[in-house]
């Protein structure tokens, strides 16, 4: 249930995103004064553990959404255990001595509520939404699986095969793979934390043993390496007592300290071409390493990605798949998360099928070209405002429901200390300016930094065949 200038805000919202998405030239309605931007109510609390927790009440609706953040990914797990904290994150889903896996599942979902969780370079999220009735419950179970999990042969084994299973489901069964989310990050990054296999290989994840998920449980799984969100039906007062009360005796403990896999931006194009025995058509990805997350051109960036990939109107899509007709479709990845949820190394990305009859240097000659345009003219002032619109429209939409809304709060707080920066990426975005966006194209969108897959179907690469050798006899002579 929407208040009334939270609805005001996002209709206006929407109705300019809708606008841009059609493609017509229109400015976007004005933008909603200072003091009717909607201002989600942010409370935050350090636990003498560590744990640091996040409350956003809002009464519309007597349900609630939680997410425990564990500043913990795919950069930080072990060597020789590529996908371990995927591994991981699939074992907390195990149960504990106290609440075996049918008791989790069942107080989950017996009230209509559902749970889920994802491992990204960054962090590991595990999120619950249900009746406010279930609040307490649901503490209850987040912070027995904190203090520890039901460790043995069985269960480890059973999630290795799942873990396996889903990497042959989502990658090696799959047409392009996980080329433009995984490929592409082992050619764009140098150093092992960043470019290394975060689904895992099957040797790793087979070799991973109780002594890893014991150390990594204690390792990173702490109170003081945590952020516990709450947005919905929950005053702070009840949050902050209720995350006492379940999280606050957790010992906090010592959580090793991270190796430096900081990068700079590239310096010389990298180019792989790959086969595809399951691919119809080529395709490409196209990864460029973004800013660092906190620097001056991570909204201008944010911009930039709206007006060259962000959808059928953007300029990739308009020059190149409708007009020049190179690419049959034009889409963009932030590495494996968004644009505002890393802590590390990151990359834009650009993935197109392209037909046979072209080539992927034909395809980056149009993208240098449209980057060339903006580097060159910037964005006019209607078009700079339908940009922000969209991207305003994304981000209020993206926590309307209490469920994300926390989420996104306990993964600004672990990735940038401050979950109030929910309220400040509108900001952001509203200051862009052209010269903004003209200066980060220059600086990141180069071929220098620039690292390329051109993938194809395996039979396009194969070697032809030879011809038939010429008889080196004479034809008979005709009677």
């Amino acid at each position: 249930m929407l208040t009334t200038t939270r609805r005001a805000v996002l209709g206006a919202i929407s109705a300019a995103a809708l606008a841009l998405t059609a493609g017509h030239a229109v400015a976007a309605p004005q933008a909603a004064p200072q003091a009717d931007r909607w201002q989600i109510p942010v409370h935050t609390k350090k636990l003498a553990n560590g744990l640091t927790v996040v409350i956003s009440p809002d009464a519309s609706s007597p349900t609630v959404g939680i997410s425990v953040v564990y500043k913990v990914g795919m950069r930080l797990e072990p060597r020789n255990r590529t996908g371990f904290a995927h591994l991981f994150e699939h074992l907390m889903f195990q149960g504990t001595p106290k609440a075996p896996k049918g008791v989790f599942d069942q107080v989950i979902t017996s009230g209509g509520g559902n749970n889920n969780g994802s491992t990204r370079p960054d962090f590991t999220n595990y999120i619950e939404t249900a009746p406010s009735s279930a609040l307490e419950t649901m503490l209850w179970l987040e912070a027995d699986r904190m203090t520890t999990l039901d460790f043995n042969p069985t269960t480890l084994k059973n999630q290795q095969d799942v873990v396996k299973e889903e990497i042959r489901v989502n990658v090696q069964n799959q047409p392009y793979g996980g080329f433009m989310w995984l490929d592409i990050g082992y050619l764009a990054f140098d150093k092992w934390e960043n470019n290394h296999d975060g689904y895992g290989s099957f040797v790793d994840l087979e070799n991973a043993t109780l002594d890893d998920v014991r150390a990594f449980h204690r390792d990173y799984y702490g109170p003081n390496n945590a952020v516990l969100s709450i947005a919905g039906d929950v005053t702070p007062a009840q949050g902050f007592a209720l995350a006492e009360k379940y999280f606050g005796k957790i010992a906090a403990r010592p959580t090793p300290k991270p190796t430096d896999f900081r990068e700079g931006l590239n310096t010389k194009e990298r180019r792989l071409t790959q086969p595809d025995k399951l691919a119809q058509v080529p395709a490409i990805a196209a990864a460029w390493k973004l800013p660092d997350r906190g620097s001056k051109d991570q909204a201008p960036f944010a911009v930039l990605g709206q007006l060259l990939a962000g959808g059928d109107a953007s300029r990739f899509y308009q020059g190149l798949v409708k007009g020049r007709e190179l690419a049959l479709n034009m889409n963009s990845l932030y590495g494996l998360t968004s644009m505002w949820e890393y802590d590390g190394p990151s990359i834009f990305t650009v993935f197109a099928l392209y037909k046979p009859n072209t080539t992927a240097d034909a395809l980056l000659a149009g993208m240098d070209e449209e980057i060339a345009r903006v580097v060159k003219d910037g964005v006019d002032a209607a078009t700079l405002k339908n940009l922000k619109t969209a991207l305003l429209a994304d981000w209020y939409n993206g926590v309307e429901m209490f469920l994300s809304r926390a989420d996104r709060l306990a993964k600004l707080q672990a990735l940038w200390g401050d979950a109030t920066v929910i309220n400040k990426v509108p900001g952001w975005i509203e200051a862009v300016t052209s010269a903004d966006v003209q200066r980060v194209a220059a600086t990141y969108l180069t071929q220098a930094n620039r690292s390329v897959i051109d993938r194809k179907p395996a039979a396009m690469l194969a070697a032809p065949a030879p011809a038939p050798a010429a008889s080196a006899a004479k034809p008979a002579t005709q009677p």
